[in-house]
């Protein structure tokens, strides 16, 4: 593992340097690779499916976990996204010269090394691998077991991509100890790897940062609420509200419950029972939900719990204070929304939530690298300091300074 990560320090020296041309020019390589490797990726993919069916994953898990066609060529886009955007190395942040005549540049310049560890989306391996790249960071990927067949034939099609144009391949690896003692390993090696990003599981995110010698940007779990207010617009509420759980109930993104002023639940509810029985939705509420709508009983952990699945809280509050303490009790920091139409309930909500994203009358769906045109994403930041949100390829660079003088002594 040492002798690993110390050339992966080596290579990254390289890596940092290239050109912005040259770095385009690779990713747009590694695109194309991905689509004419198109059948190849599928099929080391059917491996993993069909041993995470016999294990047991849930529809949710599993859906994460596929690949078709059309997901190779959007991991194929994806990559010819971040190729196009500007160069993240080498912006001037700021300048300015001080009396006596320094001039100084705060420029931007890569982390270095990456450790990046995931579950189940073998997507993330093309995506986080192009965001390094583009951005001169190795990477060092740890994804997890289930997709272990499409992570290795994804990092194969690229590597293979690096070592045509005489690059090294080890800018882009997978862990080769990828066992929970491979991760203990990897998260103590603060004298190789620069920045350790874990996006996964609460209990996997726990173990890192409590463990980790290394900077951590954690990527927590996606606890999202959406709260109606008495002033929305019921049709547009219930169209939002459904959309954030249905359309994919796997991601992050999506909510896991929904907060309902007490003025509008005695019309909303019923509407929105109908709609989430159309789309399959198990239904948990409060007591005073439950006076509306016949479905079982939310208990304190359902609240606290990311249920990644078709499953919803939904819980009746008096008024936006009650919306917001409960948000600020169990929620994850992730993505909020309100929907109203009362301006000052709107500019209330946004100001006193506490989270990444918080929304006004839009559907928590939204918080992803491309939808904020950022491009692809490492994933969802739910840190405060470094890097909070989508975190795209200008988030994967530090800073440093530039000192230009002409003689000058203290």
């Amino acid at each position: 593992m040492q002798q690993f990560l110390e050339e992966s320090k080596k290579i990254s020296q390289e890596i940092a340097t290239l050109s912005g041309e040259t770095k385009t020019k690779v990713l747009n390589e590694m695109a194309d690779a991905l689509i004419e490797h198109c059948d190849f990726i599928i099929s080391k993919n059917d491996k993993d499916m069909s041993e995470a069916t016999l294990n047991g994953l849930s529809d949710a898990l599993l859906d994460r976990l596929l690949l078709t066609g059309q997901r190779v060529e959007a991991m194929a886009q994806a990559i010819r996204e971040i190729a196009a955007l500007k160069e993240p190395v080498g912006r001037t942040l700021e300048g300015w010269v001080t009396p006596n005549g320094l001039n100084i540049q705060k420029v931007s310049v890569p982390i270095g090394v990456i450790g990046i560890i995931y579950e189940s989306r073998p997507n993330v391996t093309s995506d986080t691998a192009a965001l390094c790249f583009k951005s001169g960071n190795v990477c060092v990927l740890k994804g997890g077991k289930e997709a272990e067949h499409s992570n290795n034939a994804i990092a194969n099609v690229l590597k293979h991509v690096l070592a045509k144009n005489k690059l090294p391949e080890q800018a882009i690896s997978l862990l080769p100890d990828s066992s929970r003692e491979g991760v203990a390993q990897l998260i103590k090696q603060d004298k190789y790897v620069d920045l350790i990003v874990p996006r996964g599981g609460e209990a996997l995110i726990r173990y890192i940062s409590q463990n980790s010698t290394i900077p951590v940007v954690k990527h927590d779990k996606g606890l999202c609420h959406i709260f109606i207010d008495k002033d929305a617009n019921h049709s547009k509420a219930i169209k939002i509200a459904i959309n954030a759980k249905c359309q994919r109930p796997g991601v992050c993104n999506a909510m896991e419950t929904l907060l309902v002023h007490q003025d509008v639940a005695r019309y909303i509810l019923p509407p929105l029972y109908e709609a989430f029985t159309a789309n399959h939705t198990e239904l948990k509420g409060c007591e005073l939900t439950r006076e509306y709508i016949d479905i079982q009983c939310a208990t304190q952990e359902d609240y606290d719990t990311e249920y990644l699945a078709n499953i919803l809280n939904i819980k009746v509050v008096k008024d936006v204070d009650e919306a917001i303490a409960h948000i600020a009790k169990y929620g994850s920091g992730h993505s909020e929304s309100i929907i109203s139409e009362n301006y000052s309930m709107v500019t209330k909500f946004l100001n006193e939530v506490d989270a990444a994203c918080v929304y006004a009358n839009a559907s928590t769906r939204f918080t992803d690298g491309g939808a904020f045109g950022l491009g692809a994403e490492v994933g969802i930041s739910t840190n405060k300091l470094h890097s909070r949100g989508p975190m795209g390829i200008n988030d994967l660079t530090t800073f440093k300074y530039k000192i230009y003088g002409n003689g000058q002594i203290r």
